[in-house]
């Protein structure tokens, strides 16, 4: 089942969802370490349905990562599979500056500006994310949606 700590059901795991589901970096390297987790296991179900999508930033940093021009290559390529969508930009970087400013009110500290950005575009355009990363916990505090 897919489901939000803040209570509201996700259903999108039926064929042919409209909305793409945002795959954060933290799923992509347990995936590609062979990790066996919760997360892997909805990310495998979220592209045979063909809604799995990324941001900018998190190709950005999952390639940071990698060691060899080979694999590189080879995840360039798999990654041009899914659609790509540009995270960073003037709107984006002002709200995601106004959500971490509320969260910060609330007593959390969101230690990347990254995960502010990321957090906030899904936010923004109604997208679900799936992560395996606690920083992402306090956003659903402010309507993120979160594939569990």
């Amino acid at each position: 089942m897919a489901r939000s700590n803040g209570g509201e059901i996700l259903t999108h795991l039926e064929p042919g969802g409209t909305v793409p589901t945002i795959i954060d970096t933290t799923v992509w390297i347990d995936f590609f370490r062979d990790e066996k987790t919760e997360q892997t296991d909805l990310l495998e179900v979220v592209v045979r349905r063909g809604d799995a999508a990324l941001g900018d930033l998190i190709v950005s940093e999952v390639l940071q990562g990698v060691d060899s021009d080979r694999e590189f290559r080879a995840l360039t390529r798999h990654f041009s599979n899914f659609e790509i969508y540009p995270m960073p930009g003037r709107r984006n970087a002002i709200q995601s500056e106004v959500n971490y400013r509320k969260l910060r009110a609330k007593g959390f500290t969101i230690r990347k500006i990254v995960d502010c950005w990321i957090a906030t575009f899904c936010i923004e355009r109604g997208f679900p994310l799936l992560h395996n990363d606690r920083d992402f916990d306090p956003f659903e505090q402010l309507k993120l949606k979160v594939l569990r």
